[in-house]
């Protein structure tokens, strides 16, 4: 099969369009015809080697952590009613950007009825992290939230269903003008231009931070969050590292850190979130947001135009 593969971590052009052999199900895997692979900022990192991992991913190893198609094989221990059918899932890191791809049966979610393969992985990921973040924040109604990185692909998500889940005002960060106003169209009532070095410092009071930049900037934001009741989410490592918070800044206001990351987490978003995701988009609550659909040998390509900052959706290689 093809595959897009990574011999050493670089630029965009290490990312090379090979024959690699096509996966097996393994106990507990089924195999999956990808129609949609999904593209996300945080490959853009692992592949330049600027994410912070406590493993380093072994090479060559084909990237990519979302897919969307058809089950073409199923392990000892699945169903094989599962063959045939169309379903999206997650890789757990790495295995995506190719024509077949081996995942757990248990990271997988059948695709409802009317959502394209393109649509299901363009939303189901970013989707389901913004619904568990939303959840995770217990908004009292009233509240005043802050998205960081609005257009992002979480971050649409957020601002588009904050207010839903009791948020009254929502301000968000963004780079670029365009950026800037597609958080608007998402539901932002103030955005802020988050590559101002003294953003932080145009905050007003806030109860609940959605924080994907991480770094500096996350100390700077906490000391505009309500004493004794703030809550700072801490998901994302745009910056490319994690939010500079210790002990000592959370016990001068009594606010709240929440890590929402690793195993446990990952694994409440994929069997309670993914799946009302996908139902969302199927009866029309929410919707994907499809910047562009690429051949898979335009992987690199994908990953310019990520590091870009340009992309105001998902985007999707197709093989």
């Amino acid at each position: 099969m093809r595959a897009i593969v990574v011999h050493e971590l670089g630029g965009p052009e290490v990312l090379k369009a090979e024959d690699w052999p096509e996966p097996k199900a393994g106990e507990g895997q089924l195999v999956i015809r990808s129609q949609a692979i999904g593209v996300s900022y945080a490959e853009t990192q692992l592949r330049a080697g600027t994410m912070p991992m406590p493993v380093p991913v072994p090479l060559p190893a084909v990237f990519g952590a979302e897919v969307a198609g058809v089950v073409t094989e199923v392990g000892a221990g699945v169903d094989e009613a599962l063959l045939g059918t169309t379903v999206a899932a997650v890789t757990g890191g790495v295995g995506s950007y190719a024509e077949y791809v081996a995942v757990q049966a248990s990271l997988s979610c059948p695709v409802p009825d009317g959502v394209s393969p393109v649509d299901a992985v363009a939303a189901a990921a970013p989707g389901a992290i913004a619904l568990a973040l939303l959840h995770r924040a217990g908004l009292k109604g009233g509240e005043t939230v802050l998205v960081e990185a609005g257009a992002s692909s979480v971050g649409t998500y957020l601002l588009r269903h904050a207010k839903e889940f009791g948020a009254e005002r929502v301000i968000a960060t963004a780079g670029a003008e365009p950026k800037r106003e597609r958080a608007r169209q998402m539901g932002a009532d103030e955005v802020i231009d988050h590559r101002e070095p003294d953003w932080p410092g145009q905050l007003p009071d806030v109860d609940v931070v959605f924080d994907s930049i991480g770094g500096p900037s996350a100390r700077q934001v906490l000391d505009h969050l309500t004493p004794g009741s703030g809550r700072m989410l801490c998901y994302g490592l745009l910056s490319g590292a994690p939010a500079a918070v210790g002990a000592a800044d959370l016990l001068a206001s009594g606010v709240t850190v929440i890590g929402c990351g690793g195993p446990a987490w990952g694994a409440g978003v994929f069997s309670v979130s993914y799946p009302e995701m996908l139902a969302r988009v199927a009866d029309g609550r929410s919707r994907a947001y499809v910047e562009a659909t690429l051949p898979l040998e335009s992987a690199a390509e994908a990953h310019r135009r990520l590091e870009g900052r340009t992309a105001l959706g998902r985007l999707i290689l197709t093989p």
